[in-house]
Parts: structure tokens; sequence; C-alpha cells
């Protein structure tokens, strides 16, 4: 019997993230409710790829890959944002879409809703 997959292994090892990552973001920059966050970092692209690459480490490492988050940690990263509630869902919903168009099956995206959601209350309103 083989064994199970790591959730890193489901979503495409470091190729399959780095995919849905550059289509989470390019859900975000079209978002009606949270674009004026992210189309900013167009403007300024050192920084883009800076937070690119912290988002690809961060899905990676946190799948059970070999790749290290070295970024701030959720708190630091979203203080002064005071992101609300219905934002956070609007990103979920950009994460969801990636995930379907990247055709990653019911139970990783269920996974990674999961991890997404044990963040929220590292995110909101801070």
């Amino acid at each position: 019997m083989e064994p199970e997959k790591t959730l890193y292994e489901r979503l495409g090892r470091i190729e399959g993230i780095t995919k849905l990552v550059d289509d989470i973001v390019e859900g975000h920059m079209t978002n009606p409710s949270v674009k004026a966050r992210f189309l900013p970092l167009k403007d300024d692209p050192k920084h883009f790829a800076e937070v690119r690459q912290h988002l690809i480490n961060f899905l990676a490492s946190g799948s059970g890959g070999p790749e290290e988050y070295t970024g701030k940690d959720m708190v630091k990263a979203h203080t002064g944002m005071n992101i609300s509630k219905g934002e956070y869902m609007d990103v979920m919903d950009d994460i969801m879409a990636a995930l379907a168009k990247n055709n990653i099956d019911e139970q990783s995206q269920k996974d990674v809703l999961a991890i997404a959601y044990s963040l929220k209350g590292q995110m909101i309103g801070l």
C-alpha cells in the first residue's frame, strides 16, 4: 500500500503551488472588495516579487514541503490592515477558485480551507 501523499504533493509540489499563488494573487487583483489592497503591488515590482515569494514559501512550508517561510508571522503581516470579515471571506473565495481552476481534489481543497480558517483570527480586524 502506497503512503498517503502530503498536501504539498497533492497541490503539485513547488510548481503547482507557484501556479496556485499566481492564480490567487490574480484573483485578489481583480476582486472588487480587495483589489485596492493588492493593485499597489504592481507599482513596486521588487516588493511584489518578495510578497509573491513569501506567499509561495508560506503555502509550500505549511503544506509539508521543504521550502522555508522566512516572512512575518500572520499577526505582524496583517496588523494595521484592519481586514474585515467580508474581505477575509472574499479572499477565501479567491483561494477556492484558484484551487478549482487548478483541478485540486476536493479533500485537498478542504485541507487548504481548514488551514486558512485556522489563521482567520490572526488576520481580521488587526
